[in-house]
């Protein structure tokens, strides 16, 4: 493996989360893989989980990290070519990218969408022009349009919390659903994205609710089943997964914050005895009540947990391949 950017980058999604599985069992078993190699973690944006886990699960392989906050500790970037520059930015990812690879042997990038400008998010211009400029291996910690790490993470937990009887089968019987829910801010769609694409590798019934007008990129979805009555999708689920997104055709705008479609412990009554996902963090009471997010069945922990094996075992195929 090269880079890791997309969760479609994996040759086969369920034997690297068998082999996920297998490394939970003991996360130093391969500490001497990362001898004297050195990660470098870049954050155009805020983090918790992303960075702590990515962290640590370089260290599980005996790498040394180096943390940079881009947004506040480093100068501010160029990416477009034949540009005059005396204006507010300092350095060409040219440059950026060439220097770093002289240093690290590996860079994690975080660097959310706009949402602003629809086609410039698309292109991803931080996290493709340090493909482009890096002789280094990349790796998406989310950018504009997805979040492999974080899909990835998701397919693990799915895969531990199997309803009873189905562990170790094909997953045909599941019902997934990833379902919309209110939220006070304009949120990217990254998350969403990459567990559609992590759904549509699985052999099971997915479906997406939420309210209309919320319809993400139809380059990502496909022909995957949208269902605009939430409670109608909800029945006979295994899982739910929850997260909110902005609109994308009226690209980045809030068109609704309709209290109707929280998570609530009547809505997961109307499910198979379904666990409740969501990639954290989370508004508490806006997005899902506290009594589904306290419950037996809320998987929220457990899935952030699996950030750190999901984020190990691609580091470990990286350095293994390089």
């Amino acid at each position: 493996m090269q880079h890791y950017t997309h969760i479609t980058d994996l040759k086969n999604l369920h034997k690297t989360v068998q082999e996920a599985i297998d490394l939970k069992e003991n996360p130093l078993q391969f500490e001497h893989l990362g001898k004297g190699k050195t990660i470098c973690l870049l954050f155009f944006n805020n983090s918790l989980r992303t960075r702590l886990s990515t962290q640590k699960a370089a260290q599980n392989l005996g790498m040394h990290t180096i943390v940079m906050n881009f947004g506040n500790e480093g100068w501010q970037l160029e990416y477009e070519d034949g540009v005059i520059m005396n204006q507010g930015k300092a350095e060409h990812v040219k440059e950026a990218a060439k220097v770093i690879s002289q240093y690290c042997d590996i860079v994690a990038i975080r660097a959310f969408a706009t949402l602003e400008d629809k086609e410039k998010d698309k292109r991803e211009e931080v996290l493709t022009n340090f493909i482009k400029y890096a002789t280094i291996p990349v790796i998406n910690m989310e950018s504009s349009v997805g979040h492999p790490l974080q899909a990835l993470a998701d397919a693990i937990t799915l895969a531990e919390h199997l309803p009873a009887g189905m562990a170790g089968k094909t997953a045909h019987r599941l019902k997934v659903v990833l379902s919309w829910a209110p939220h006070p801010k304009a949120l990217p769609h990254a998350v969403a994205n990459s567990f559609v694409e992590m759904m549509q590798l699985q052999d099971a019934e997915f479906v997406i609710t939420h309210p209309k007008g919320y319809e993400l990129d139809k380059e990502i979805t496909k022909d995957t089943t949208v269902e605009y009555n939430q409670e109608k999708a909800f029945a006979d689920a295994d899982f739910i997964y929850t997260k909110n997104w902005s609109c994308f055709t009226d690209y980045g705008k809030v068109i609704s914050e309709d209290k109707n479609w929280m998570i609530t412990s009547e809505k997961m009554s109307k499910t198979n005895k379904a666990k409740f996902m969501h990639c954290l963090p989370v508004r508490r009471n806006v997005v899902v009540e506290d009594a589904v997010l306290d419950s037996g069945d809320s998987l929220v922990i457990q899935q952030a947990n699996n950030r750190t094996y999901a984020a190990q075992i691609i580091l470990k195929k990286i350095v293994e391949s390089n």
